[in-house]
């Protein structure tokens, strides 16, 4: 095995590279190269020679990067903008409301009939008008409006019985 000062010489400007590829961060890199020497030194007598010394070197200075990111990621520290679009506990809360009831929706639009289904699906989802709707079908207008009436109708009877 070598000395220390020569496998320091051999692969520290591999290891820097790599780390800087992470972390784009010449001073992080730095940093880094320097502690995962520190802990190569004392982990040596655990190198078991199953790879190449370098990729055993990168892969202490990656475990050193992820350990890095996970503080940085602890300690975020959030200007007054990026704090005010924070959605409140509130907010959340009328989120999750939100979408549930429109998987409620979901799930009774499914239970209509196929042409109710089709009519809500493209007026709502498809944001067609009625006119388009009718010509889809081949009917009139308003064949499409009273349909599309029943069927909201329908809708909202299941709706509040829930």
């Amino acid at each position: 095995m070598q000395n220390i000062e020569e496998i320091y010489k051999e692969y520290a400007k591999i290891v820097n590279k790599f780390l800087f590829c992470l972390t784009h961060d010449t001073y992080i890199s730095e940093e880094l190269t320097q502690e995962t020497f520190y802990i190569a030194i004392n982990k040596l007598h655990t190198f078991k020679n199953q790879s190449k010394l370098s990729v055993w070197l990168c892969q202490i200075a990656k475990n050193l990067w992820y350990n890095e990111f996970k503080k940085q990621k602890k300690n975020v520290v959030l200007s007054n903008e990026e704090l005010e679009k924070i959605p409140s506990v509130e907010d959340i809360n009328n989120i999750i409301i939100e979408n549930d009831e429109k998987q409620n929706l979901y799930k009774e639009i499914i239970k209509l009939d196929e042409t109710s289904r089709q009519i809500i699906l493209l007026r709502i989802i498809g944001n067609m008008t009625f006119k388009e709707i009718g010509i889809f079908f081949n009917k009139t207008e308003n064949w499409a409006r009273v349909n599309f009436y029943r069927a909201k109708q329908k809708l909202k009877e299941v709706m509040n019985d829930e």
